[in-house]
């Protein structure tokens, strides 16, 4: 990730994105996304507890040996180094639960679980919520393990090995999903790989997040194939993340907001 060309991205994305909180947007169903969802800032008691175990996270030294996958790069970090450098933020771990809970999302599956704050998120708005969860490494995902007995989150499947061979067999053995995460491999291939897999098993109100859509030149080729992909009938671009809709009823538009 080039830090400049980031700040960059960003300002570009601030002087062109929409901040109407969803007025002068045409379609009910993405007003109603907008008001409802990304501009909701309701707080729910689950928050603190999962925020309380990222500060913990943040403190703690272990050393945690990693096999990237996607980098095809082993190396050794400790837990606070990964807790501050690679989990997704407060802001947007409580996005996605937001984005889960207002679709009522039972079949929830997530690539990449890393030490499974944003997993914690994703399982937290419902016990009925039944989260998919595979990483690559077998390390990181122990310790993910451990931080959902902590939280008392009964309702996650966490699925250990490569990403390119686990999400095959996860997906042949899934009925359906309701809401996608996918924030493993930062590579245009491994990701349209990932996403034209998945899309076996949407429907009509699936919703696929993309992370770090501007992460590099490579990413932004992948969500623009994913924009355009026939299937796809709105997305929801608010820099961290892309936001995916198959809902035929939306004509086909892509949104650009400030978030």
């Amino acid at each position: 990730m080039n830090v400049f060309r980031i700040i960059y991205k960003f300002i570009r994305h601030f002087l062109t994105a929409q901040n109407t909180k969803g007025f002068g947007v045409h379609s009910p169903f993405m007003f109603q996304f907008i008001q409802n969802v990304l501009s909701e800032r309701h707080y729910f008691y689950v928050f603190s507890e999962i925020e309380a175990l990222r500060s913990e996270l943040k403190r703690n030294k272990t050393i945690v040996s990693i096999t990237d996958y996607g980098m095809g790069i082993n190396r050794e970090d400790s837990v606070s180094q990964i807790a501050n450098k690679s989990l997704k933020s407060a802001k947007y771990g409580q996005l996605l639960f937001r984005i889960i809970r207002y679709f009522n999302a039972v079949n929830v599956l997530e690539l990449g679980t890393s030490l499974g704050i944003t997993t914690s998120y994703l399982a937290s708005s419902s016990s009925k919520i039944k989260c998919i969860s595979l990483e690559g490494c077998k390390q990181i995902a122990d310790n993910a393990e451990t931080n959902f007995k902590k939280l008392k989150l009964t309702n996650i499947e966490l699925v250990v090995g490569n990403i390119d061979s686990t999400l095959e067999d996860v997906l042949s053995k899934t009925h359906k999903l309701d809401f996608i995460f996918i924030d493993a491999n930062h590579n245009s291939e491994a990701v349209i790989r990932y996403f034209e897999m998945c899309l076996s098993k949407v429907h009509n109100d699936t919703i696929i997040i993309l992370d770090d859509i501007y992460w590099s030149n490579d990413m932004e080729k992948a969500w623009k194939i994913i924009k355009d992909h026939p299937k796809v009938t709105s997305t929801v671009d608010i820099f961290q993340i892309g936001i995916v809709f198959f809902n035929p009823h939306l004509h086909k538009k892509h949104y650009k907001l400030y978030y």
